[in-house]
């Protein structure tokens, strides 16, 4: 490709509304342009960058048996409704009618699709297993796009289906996709975590998310360098504190003023306590009314964990209006004693002894709380989020390390959730009908691209690793209309196109500070810098992106030796 025909707009500053690395390069480097919020034209370059993501994604499926095919994005809501997720997907799901004011949804995901395809062609557990996956186009109504095409409304994603007879045979599957997803991020260049995780809206019962490490990521990895144990925080297990060990004679439940005391920082001050004496109550609601959680004072309560705990379908902190129809709450003094909600309770929180906690009136606290005698509680269990420097709940000796990732695919176990809801069976070896147990396996395209910038980049643009590069090479000649020079940029553009070797070549007229400056910026990972005065020695420039080490190479032995170079990188 010859620089002058490449259609690439390349910018000298980000856009005012960008806020993470990689959606200010990709606007600058002429790869992406916003149409709608969450919404994107992906130009040229950006296009070249995707397909890389796609081809290595593909070769790493078919190695483990995975079949394409292409999935409708409009999907009728009768599937929707069959598999119970038309009301319960919430807002993200985009509805619509057609002329026959048929009800319609553009799919986030195709469980339901490719469920209705397997149960009218699948009957015998001799045709099991089998995995299907597509790329194709996907619509979430994000109530806040943001982020570029990392967290877009419309997106590229791979989502494969497994199908199988039974759990074990649907472990195996899962095992195997686990290790070809390992082999994707790897080929494009990533450093990441395989993480357990929450399954969420897609539901069932086991899934691992690989999270590329990043300080821009919106979640937060739990893992341990010695053993290996790793979890998204919202998943990952806090090991409990030893019981400590009780007074001999245990302190009565008193009630104190704390005029205007209300946070754990006040209260802790004015009472001459550590934050761990201290339990918070929080207030959550779900689909049966309030509820409350008790973590310590020093500890942060984690809304996934606490969903679990209950087994509940939906959770969310509560509203202060919710709030304010119980006159008996007083926000800022909430705690456990006497309240007439259900109440759980974090597993730091039960070994411990003469604790304080909120009165329910304002400016006054209990002191003295033991569990026992004072609380009536439902469940205790692990509620809290894990820290950095924790215990890892894994091996003896290891801590947690604490870290932002960003999730660019997710694997689930889904079971039979679909199948049995929507009545996708096969049938045995004794006749009889059984539900398939199902996976589901997905990677955002576009999320991975623009993950390998914020992990790849500097102050003069993006550092492509080499196979998601949308070119492998640039020849940038310092003036194209020099007959000699354009005679060997031609022939060195030439012989790398023999090779195989994705080139571009800068023809254009701009000064040569210009076509370096552009060359940095999309982060082509060599560069061939071709001048009078090296070529009347015999010598050209090489200058590696990533290193921004430039040396002289001799010409034309360099020309063969790129392919070489090039590995190395």
């Amino acid at each position: 490709m010859h620089f002058s025909k490449l259609f690439a707009p390349t910018l000298k500053e980000s856009p005012a509304d960008a806020e993470v690395i990689s959606h200010k390069l990709m606007v600058r480097a002429g790869m992406i342009r916003q149409v709608a919020s969450g919404i994107y034209s992906i130009l040229p370059l950006g296009l070249r960058v995707l397909r890389k993501v796609e081809q290595i994604i593909r070769e790493e499926i078919n190695q483990v048996g995975g079949q394409e095919v292409f999935l409708p994005s409009i999907q009728p809501a009768e599937l929707w409704i069959e598999s119970k997720r038309w009301d319960f997907y919430g807002k993200e799901l985009l509805r619509f009618k057609d002329r026959h004011n048929r009800e319609f949804c553009y799919g986030p995901t195709h469980e339901e699709v490719i469920t209705d395809v397997v149960r009218k062609e699948i009957r015998s557990y001799r045709q099991l297993p089998v995995v299907f996956y597509q790329i194709q186009t996907k619509f979430r109504d994000e109530v806040r796009p943001r982020f570029g095409i990392m967290r877009g409304r419309e997106f590229m994603m791979k989502d494969a289906y497994s199908f199988h007879v039974d759990e074990e045979d649907t472990q195996r599957t899962y095992h195997k996709m686990a290790k070809a997803y390992s082999n994707i991020f790897n080929r494009c260049g990533l450093k990441f975590k395989q993480v357990q995780a929450d399954s969420g809206t897609i539901g069932g019962s086991f899934s691992h998310e690989f999270a590329v490490l990043a300080d821009s990521g919106e979640d937060n990895i739990g893992f341990c360098e010695l053993c290996g144990y790793a979890s998204n925080v919202e998943l990952a297990k806090s090991k409990p504190s030893p019981a400590s060990t009780p007074q001999t004679q245990q302190q009565d439940l008193k009630e104190v003023e704390t005029p205007g005391k209300k946070t754990v920082e006040e209260v802790a001050s004015f009472l001459n306590i550590p934050a761990q004496h201290i339990v918070k109550t929080i207030l959550f609601e779900n689909e049966n009314g309030l509820v409350a959680g008790l973590v310590r004072g020093d500890h942060e309560i984690n809304l996934i964990k606490m969903k679990n705990l209950i087994g509940c379908e939906s959770l969310h902190p509560a509203e202060e209006d919710v709030i304010a129809k119980h006159p008996e709450l007083h926000c800022g003094y909430l705690g456990p004693i006497g309240l007439k909600i259900p109440i759980y309770v974090d597993h730091e929180v039960s070994v411990l002894h003469d604790f304080v906690t909120g009165a329910n009136k304002p400016s006054a606290h209990f002191t003295g709380v033991q569990v026992e005698r004072d609380l009536k509680i439902e469940k205790t269990g692990d509620l809290r989020t894990v820290m950095t420097d924790d215990p890892c709940p894994n091996c003896e000796t290891g801590k947690y390390q604490v870290t932002r990732g960003i999730e660019v695919g997710h694997i689930f176990i889904l079971g039979t959730k679909y199948s049995s809801a929507m009545k996708a069976v096969y049938i045995d070896q004794q006749g009889k009908e059984n539900p398939m147990v199902m996976g589901c396996y997905g990677i955002g395209v576009g999320r991975t691209a623009a993950a390998a910038i914020e992990q790849n980049h500097d102050e003069r643009g993006i550092v492509w690793p080499r196979n998601l590069a949308p070119f492998q090479v640039v020849i940038i000649p310092v003036n194209y209309s020099n007959d000699e020079l354009k005679v060997v940029s031609d022939a060195i553009y030439e012989r790398l196109q023999e090779m195989g070797i994705e080139t571009l070549l800068d023809d254009r007229s701009d000064r040569l500070g210009g076509k370096l400056k552009d060359a940095d910026l999309i982060g082509v990972p060599l560069q061939i810098i071709i001048g009078p005065k090296n070529l009347a020695a015999g010598q050209v420039e090489i200058k590696i992106r990533k290193t921004n080490e430039s040396n002289l190479h001799p010409y034309p032995q360099v020309v063969e030796d790129i392919p070489d170079i090039l590995k190395s990188l």
